[in-house]
């Protein structure tokens, strides 16, 4: 019984990761359709994780053993960026844009990402501190869509008085 629990955890390890890791090679990615999806299954050998292992490396023991860690089954801006393609052609622009904004924020520190989601909560930045973060996210990270967001929250803050004083 322990082995069969062991196989259908590692199936279900599997299953999720290639939901989530569909990270394309270097390569020409205008040609990826709604036929393409679910990337994972549909073109696994394309597929590498932030690190560049494959998804068969990905297994319950290569976990247990150590030899997979956080980065290695993290997202990717080219995965994000690929699924929104997808999303946009079947007429879903909304989610396309949560896709990109995502795959912007992939490069940003995960403890910066943080102080920036609380720095965003009402009441909690003044102006010239939410036009600074979004100065920093389009300098720095190259966050165009996440700098224009943040932009307009504190041009909509402003006018609903939800600022610091």
């Amino acid at each position: 019984m322990a082995d069969l629990n062991n196989i259908d955890i590692e199936s279900l390890v599997k299953e999720v990761l290639k939901s989530v890791l569909n990270n394309r090679d270097a390569g020409d990615r205008s040609g990826i359709g709604v036929a393409d999806y679910p990337l994972g299954k549909k073109m696994p050998g394309l597929i590498k994780t932030p690190t560049g292992k494959s998804l068969d490396d990905i297994t319950l023991s290569s976990v247990m053993e150590g030899k997979i860690g956080s980065d290695d089954v993290r997202i990717t801006a080219e995965t994000l960026n690929l699924q929104a393609q997808i999303a946009e052609q079947v007429s879903r622009p909304q989610f396309a844009r949560n896709l990109r904004r995502a795959a912007e924020l992939t490069v940003i520190p995960d403890q910066r990402v943080l102080e920036i989601y609380n720095a965003l909560r009402p009441y909690r930045s003044t102006k010239d501190e939410l036009l600074a973060i979004a100065d920093e996210l389009e300098d720095k990270y190259q966050a165009k869509i996440n700098a224009a967001m943040v932009r307009q929250a504190a041009e909509v803050y402003e006018k609903r008085n939800r600022l610091r004083k």
